[in-house]
């Protein structure tokens, strides 16, 4: 096979690359793991000395999914070199690894730097920034190709504090000091080269992209990320700042009411709709409740209610005192830790149809974070220009952990731990459910997100 009729010019720049070190920085999407896979295939077809190969990818069945992308490609020049020569390259293959006829091997190898310790050949290195500790993983798998080999760095960003990003930095402004060859393809890059030919092709008439160009597919990635920093960041190659924060000022000024508004807590209609959101502190962290009216496609606040230090037998007289409007669709509790009884009685007396108990986790966090920015960035939204509201919305940053999952946090001092915050954030997901939902609601982790901003 010719990879100059079969591969893209981006893919072919680095298939044709045999720096000793070379970093791929990347948009997601394109191609770029299943081209280094060929890569390596096509280097152990035609090696003049056999070296074996080690790639680790973000987790182990990553790293065997791209051996599996190796084993169709050697088959495919295997074919091809029984039909020309009459001999065979390929040997045998097994889950973790590919066996060349001269005794060479490709091997995928665990995210554990500690797996790279003690072996030499050639480094593949897949979705760097995602491994559990890169700047470890670099410093053990860099003297294994002290002895021959190349090491390829191929990732997506994840933060501006991410060792990944600190090796581009290094490379593109630093005086590159470790020869690094560096290339970068965002998604623009990509398409403006072809890209959106290929997965046409590959994925048939019936898709919604079929009928896109260039721009309107550009436009239909934006707009299915979470936001823009999140689309910058996996598309465009700019990384998210660490503590980056989730509701800039800018985004927050668009939704307060207007000074003129003194009677913003009165109902507009009683056949509205009214949404709550309950999150639950006792002693450090703050008791908030957070009521919203749906008047059209805006939510209004009709009251931030904020308690401390106040016995649970109190706050319940409270949360009972809101459950008893009959205008009250939904109410989403925090049921996290000591709000889990506090939930479950609620739900037990009121019916769990209106009763959503919430548990706190890093994937519940996101479900109820970026549907609360949407709102704010469409000003969708309208809450009091107060300033403790404001700080508190303002202080939440969103990082990344160390599996590359997004993460939200805030200090804690005199004004909260962004209880606000996340008060407004389960109501604004008490409103997203429909009147006829099923009873029992949770929020679960979603693999796709498609909010415009």
């Amino acid at each position: 096979m010719r990879s100059d009729s079969f591969f893209l010019p981006y893919q072919k720049k680095w298939i044709c690359d045999n720096s000793r070190i070379k970093l791929m920085e990347k948009s997601r999407q394109i191609g770029m793991s299943w081209t280094t896979a060929y890569k390596l295939v096509r280097t152990h077809a035609c090696a003049v000395r056999p070296r074996d190969s080690w790639v680790s990818s973000r987790d182990e069945l990553q790293a065997k999914l791209f051996i599996q992308d190796c084993r169709k490609f050697a088959e495919i020049l295997n074919v091809a070199c029984k039909e020309l020569s009459g001999s065979e390259i390929l040997s045998g293959v097994d889950s973790s690894s590919l066996e060349f006829a001269d005794g060479s091997r490709i091997w995928s190898l665990s995210s554990n730097p500690d797996a790279q310790a003690g072996k030499r050949g050639d480094r593949v290195l897949d979705e760097f920034a995602l491994h559990p500790d890169p700047q470890k993983l670099y410093a053990i798998s860099m003297p294994g190709i002290t002895w021959g080999g190349n090491l390829e760095i191929i990732s997506t960003h994840r933060g501006r504090e991410c060792f990944f990003n600190k090796l581009v930095e290094e490379a593109r402004y630093g005086g590159n000091p470790k020869g690094i060859s560096l290339h970068r393809v965002t998604l623009e890059d990509a398409l403006d080269q072809g890209l959106l030919a290929k997965i046409k092709r590959a994925i048939g008439p019936d898709s919604p992209i079929a009928d896109m160009d260039n721009a309107q597919y550009f436009d239909y990635i934006k707009s299915s990320c979470a936001d823009e920093s999140t689309f910058l960041q996996e598309y465009m190659c700019i990384p998210s700042a660490e503590d980056e924060r989730f509701l800039p000022f800018e985004i927050i000024s668009r939704c307060l009411y207007s000074p003129e508004v003194k009677n913003w807590r009165e109902i507009s209609s009683k056949a509205n709709p009214l949404y709550l959101g309950v999150d639950i502190g006792r002693t450090s962290d703050f008791t908030v409740f957070w009521l919203l009216e749906r008047s059209a496609d805006v939510l209004y606040t009709r009251e931030v209610e904020v308690v401390k230090n106040a016995p649970f037998a109190e706050q319940e007289a409270r949360l009972y005192a809101y459950l008893s409007n009959p205008s009250l669709r939904r109410a989403c509790i925090d049921a996290t830790g000591i709000g889990r009884q506090f939930a479950e009685r609620a739900a037990a007396r009121y019916g769990s149809a209106r009763i959503q108990q919430v548990n706190f986790t890093q994937y519940s966090k996101q479900d109820m974070a970026y549907p609360l920015k949407n709102r704010f960035e469409q000003a969708l939204l309208r809450i009091p220009n107060q300033n403790d509201i404001i700080a508190d919305l303002h202080k939440v940053c969103r990082g990344f952990g160390l599996n590359g999952s997004i993460t939200f946090f805030s200090p804690r001092d005199s004004g909260g731990h962004s209880d606000r915050f996340w008060a407004l954030a389960l109501a604004v997901s008490a409103s997203a459910h429909n009147d006829c939902a099923p009873a029992a609601i949770h929020l679960e982790r979603r693999r796709d997100y498609n909010f415009i901003w």
